[in-house]
């Protein structure tokens, strides 16, 4: 049994060492301040990550009532597709595969890199935080875009995906819950409005895409269509904000800098993703009586898988407390595996590739101002502010 709180503040600014002491208890141990089985064994954390007798949530029979006060969350999040399974998780994960393509997301690498030089072009001459003058800027301008939704609409989205996705932390109590509650309400019906526009007058964006996109003869219900759009913003913006940031952080305190080899760079880049990713636990309920490392699931258990801690197993990553950019494995857990493998990942990829490098490039003196301090935000892991200098 480990007792270690995850808002401990030693354990927020680096909770590897305590990854450490997790994984030497063997492939399962029981987090006492959670109450539940988790693994920091990537062997483990993999194999249960792609298990098909684990689902993302709770059998439906097993669940209890949401509460009045999260009601239209718990709605939303039951049509998502973090959290449901085949054979609805299938079908709409199809349908948006049609929609989000390899080819569409490459198509936006220029629009990326422009943005990036305009971005560092309005940098201050003294101290600044990088994160809100250019980490939190790329992502939801590159979802707006894709979307088609209007880019001024930008810090509002924000808002409303900050206060829903603070749910998900360890740190939480009613009045976070309020507010989850109530920007899943605005941003829903902002949404649904926005379809109706698009549904009269379709453009060349995702959105439209999605209201058109079938598979055999079946399509995306309004609900459906809605929750989609939201979790691209929110799962899409949220991760790679911190994924940015941890790596910038990373970059400036190694010294490792981008050089001309695009896929050069996209090593170091898959580098920093497993050093220090943004998603640090994933949680999964058995659906059935199953034997895994050992133990026995009842239906409905659940368990902790953590990402972090499994990306810097000694088992599987040389040296994995070191930075390591010329690194070539690639069985890094930072976007998940299986059936629920993040359908964001390649759109997380290409935005680091064609902003990072544009950024040490129009920098080259670019430094850290103060020591960067994580955010208590767990399992959240990423950076409440990083000041640099020019």
């Amino acid at each position: 049994m480990i007792a270690q709180s995850p808002l401990d503040p030693s354990f927020v600014q680096n909770p590897y060492p305590a990854y450490d002491v997790m994984r030497e208890e063997g492939p399962l141990f029981h987090w006492k301040d959670y109450g539940f089985l988790c693994s920091a064994r990537h062997e483990t954390v993999n194999a249960i990550l792609r298990d098909r007798r684990f689902a993302s949530e709770l059998p439906a029979d097993l669940a209890p009532e949401p509460p009045a006060h999260l009601r239209a969350f718990y709605a939303f999040e039951s049509r998502s597709i973090l959290a449901i399974e085949p054979p609805a998780h299938t079908r709409i994960r199809s349908l948006l595969t049609k929609a989000f393509t390899t080819r569409r997301i490459n198509e936006m690498a220029p629009q990326v890199q422009a943005l990036c030089w305009d971005l560092v072009a309005t940098f201050p001459a003294g101290p600044f935080d990088l994160l809100p003058a250019f980490a939190e800027v790329i992502p939801v301008t590159v979802i707006c875009r894709l979307l088609g939704v209007p880019e001024e609409m930008a810090p509002q989205l924000l808002r409303w995906s900050h206060d829903m996705v603070a749910i998900y932390q360890a740190r939480r109590d009613r009045a976070l819950e309020d507010r989850t509650e109530a920007a899943t309400v605005a941003f829903m019906d902002y949404i649904r409005g926005f379809v109706a526009k698009r549904r009269k007058a379709p453009k060349q964006d995702l959105i439209s895409e999605l209201i058109a996109a079938r598979d055999k003869g079946e399509k995306l219900s309004e609900e459906e269509l809605i929750t989609t759009c939201i979790l691209l913003l929110n799962a899409g913006h949220e991760a790679t904000v911190h994924a940015i940031g941890n790596g910038v952080k990373t970059l400036l305190e190694t010294g490792v800098r981008f050089g001309a080899d695009g896929r050069e760079n996209l090593t170091i880049i898959e580098e920093t993703i497993r050093f220090d990713p943004p998603l640090h636990m994933f949680t999964r309920y058995a659906l059935e009586e199953v034997t895994v490392a050992g133990h026995t699931f009842r239906r409905g258990e659940q368990v902790g898988l953590l990402l972090a801690a499994a990306n810097r197993d000694p088992a599987v990553f040389a040296a994995p407390a070191t930075f390591t950019p010329t690194r070539s494995n690639s069985k890094q857990l930072a976007f998940g595996a299986g059936l629920h493998f993040c359908i964001g990942a390649p759109l997380a990829r290409m935005e680091m590739l064609n902003s990072m490098p544009v950024l040490f490039a129009a920098c080259p003196d670019l430094a850290l101002a103060e020591k960067p301090i994580y955010a208590n935000r767990y399992h959240f892991h990423g950076l409440e502010r990083l000041m640099v200098t020019l």
